[in-house]
């Protein structure tokens, strides 16, 4: 690592550890020049996930907007914020784990509903008929169905 100092190349390293929450690694380190001392940030590089919409049409994944929609989908549900962001944290480090730059939305949505569902029904039903866009009530019955015969 370069030293901000004097520009030269080499340091070592005099303490190690966790930083926000084992995402990163501060690390401290002494120039071999000039004895100056400074810190370091080592962090995980992470794939772009870009997000493939049923138009063709492709954005940045979101873990903000999707927690938006898990919201909605939660309103006056027994469902806290901490519950639905640790839900997008978990999915985001599935989307990451398939080592792919480009993922289908309907992937993303089968994750969410398939989360949403462990932890509450009815609000994995709202999700699904916005996401899967029933187009009628026998329809929204077909998938109360499989949950009731799921039990």
């Amino acid at each position: 690592m370069k030293c901000p100092y004097c520009a030269h190349p080499d340091s070592r390293v005099v303490d190690s550890r966790p930083a926000e929450e084992g995402a990163t690694i501060r690390r401290r380190r002494e120039c071999i020049n000039c004895g100056r001392r400074f810190t370091t940030y080592e962090n995980v590089e992470r794939l772009p996930l870009i997000v493939v919409k049923r138009g063709g049409s492709r954005q940045a994944f979101d873990k903000e907007k999707l927690i938006r929609g898990m919201l909605q989908s939660c309103a006056n549900r027994p469902v806290s914020l901490a519950e639905l962001t640790a839900i997008a944290d978990e999915i985001e480090m599935e989307l990451q784990n398939m080592l792919e730059n480009e993922i289908p939305s309907t992937d993303v949505g089968e994750l969410v509903m398939r989360k949403l569902k462990e932890i509450d029904e009815v609000a994995y039903v709202r999700f699904a008929s916005v996401y899967r866009q029933f187009k009628d009530v026998n329809s929204f019955m077909e998938e109360i169905q499989k949950i009731i015969n799921g039990k």
